[in-house]
């Protein structure tokens, strides 16, 4: 995979998650969850694509 592709999916990530944290009205702690959880599918994604990680 490119790294411009990689850097195109990182960003919307962040947009997608920064909207979903200003925008829905949740509790604070569902937030803090749904953010580790995306960091961390993040993460093991980009061990995947840099081939760090097996699936």
């Amino acid at each position: 995979m490119p790294l411009i592709n990689v850097f195109v999916v990182l960003i919307i990530v962040g947009v997608i998650l920064w909207l979903v944290n200003n925008y829905i009205p949740m509790d604070g702690k569902i937030k803090s969850i749904l953010n580790v959880v995306v960091v961390i599918i993040v993460i093991l994604w980009l061990l995947r694509v840099f081939g760090l990680f097996a699936s």
